[in-house]
C-alpha cells in the first residue's frame, strides 16, 4: 500500500483499522475519500491535536480582543481616555479620597475599581487603560510591519530565485547588507532618522510620530529573515518537472510564478507569518522603550515599560502590568507559531532535535 506523503503513521493505522470491517463498495467510498485529503487538511488536522498550541493561540486571541476593545473599555468602564491627565484629582479607595498622584509624585497603585483598576502613571493617566491602547498601537504595528515584511520578502524571494545571475546577485547582496547590521540597532538608526524628519513616498508624507513609522522600519529591518529562506526554496522548485511542463506548454515566467511557484511556497509563508508577528512586536516594543518607536503621548508597551523605569521601586506596577502583558502576548503566539511549523512540516521539530544534540556534543567534546 502507498502512503501519500506528509501523511502521519496514526492516520494510516486509523484508515486501516476503519477499512477492515467495511464490504467491498464501502472499502473503496473510505479509500477515495482518505486519497482527496490535501496537505493542508493534513495540517489542520495535527494543529487541532497539538491542545498546547490551540491554548495558547486563543491566549493570544484573547489579548487582541482586549487591545481592540479598548475604546469601549475607556468610554464605558474607566470613562478617561489614554492621554487624559488626572494629577489634581482624587479617588475613592476603601471609602477614602486619595490623591491620583500624591504631593510628592507617587502616583496611586491599582485600585480594582472601574476608575484607576490597574493604578496611574506619573501624570494621572489610567493605567489599564493605556495599556489597551498600548496594545493595540503595538499590535497594529506587528501586524502591519508582517504584511510589509512577508509582501517584500516574497517578491524579492521569488525573483531572486527564479531568475538567479545578475538579479539574484544584485538582490542578494542588497539582503546581506541589511543582513549584516543586528536588528535593534538598524532598526535604532532608522527610527531615529525617520521619527525626526518623517517619511516621504512621492506625494504621500508619514509624520516622525505616526505608528506607520515603526511599522515601516521593522517591516524593512526583518525582510532578509524571510527572503532568504524563500529564495532557497524558489531555487529548488525551478528544476522541478512541474515548472519544465509550464515551460513546455509556453506560460512566461511571469505566469509560472504565479501558478507554478506561489502555491508551493504558501505553506512556508503560512509559518513565518505568526513567527514574523511576535518578532515584530517585540522589537517595537525595544524600539519604543528606547526612544526609536511609538512616540509618545502614543502608548504602547515599550514606551510604558520606558517611562515606569523611573519610578521603581515606588510604583513598580507601572512596568509589571505592561511587561506582564508583553510577555504573555510573546508567549502565545510563538507557542501557536511553533505549533503552525509543526502541523506544516512534522519533520522540522526533529530536524532542530537533532541539531540541538549534535551542538551539544560538539560542546562536550570541546570542553573535554
Amino acid at each position: 500500500m502507498s502512503v501519500a506523503p506528509g501523511t502521519e503513521a496514526s492516520d494510516v493505522g486509523a484508515g486501516l483499522t476503519a477499512r477492515a470491517g467495511r464490504s467491498g463498495p464501502a472499502r473503496r467510498a473510505g479509500a477515495q475519500a482518505s486519497a482527496g485529503i490535501g496537505p493542508y487538511r493534513l495540517a489542520l488536522r495535527r494543529l487541532r491535536r497539538n491542545r498546547v498550541a490551540l491554548a495558547f493561540g486563543a491566549l493570544f486571541g484573547v489579548i487582541v480582543v482586549l487591545c481592540l476593545a479598548a475604546p469601549i473599555y475607556a468610554h464605558d468602564v474607566a470613562h478617561t481616555g489614554p492621554n487624559a491627565n488626572h494629577v489634581t484629582e482624587k479617588v475613592r479607595v476603601g471609602g477614602t479620597l486619595t490623591n491620583v498622584v500624591s504631593l510628592q509624585g507617587v502616583p496611586i497603585g491599582p485600585t480594582w475599581h472601574s476608575r484607576f483598576l490597574l493604578g496611574a502613571d506619573g501624570n494621572g493617566r489610567d493605567v489599564a487603560v493605556r495599556l489597551l491602547y498600548g496594545g493595540r498601537n503595538s499590535l497594529i504595528v506587528g501586524f502591519l510591519a508582517t504584511l510589509l515584511t512577508m509582501a517584500l520578502a516574497t517578491v524579492i524571494g521569488v525573483a531572486a530565485g527564479f531568475y538567479r545571475g545578475l538579479a539574484d546577485s544584485v538582490l542578494s547582496r542588497i539582503l546581506d547588507i541589511i543582513w549584516a547590521y543586528p536588528a535593534i540597532l538598524l532598526g535604532i538608526a532608522l527610527g531615529t532618522s525617520l521619527a525626526l524628519g518623517g517619511v516621504t513616498l512621492g506625494p504621500f508624507t508619514i509624520k516622525g510620530n505616526s505608528l506607520l513609522v515603526p511599522a515601516f522600519v521593522i517591516g524593512i529591518v526583518y525582510v532578509p529573515y524571510v527572503a532568504k529562506p524563500i529564495r532557497g526554496q524558489v531555487l529548488a522548485l525551478r528544476e522541478q518537472e512541474f515548472v519544465d511542463a509550464a515551460r513546455v506548454q509556453g506560460a512566461g515566467s511571469l505566469r509560472i510564478m504565479a501558478s507554478e511557484i506561489l502555491p508551493n511556497l504558501a505553506s512556508t509563508i503560512i509559518v513565518f507569518v505568526p513567527l514574523m508577528v511576535a518578532n515584530s512586536v517585540l522589537l517595537e516594543a525595544g524600539l519604543s522603550f528606547l526612544g526609536a518607536g511609538v512616540q509618545p503621548p502614543n502608548p504602547s508597551w515599550g514606551t510604558m515599560i520606558g517611562e515606569g523605569i523611573g519610578q521603581i521601586p515606588a510604583s513598580i506596577h507601572l512596568t509589571f502590568v505592561p511587561g506582564v502583558m508583553l510577555v504573555l502576548a510573546m508567549l502565545g503566539i510563538n507557542v501557536f507559531g511553533d505549533g503552525v511549523r509543526d502541523a506544516f512540516d512534522p519533520r522540522a521539530k526533529l530536524r532542530i532535535e537533532e541539531r540541538a544534540e549534535e551542538a551539544l556534543q560538539l560542546t562536550s567534546e570541546e570542553a573535554a
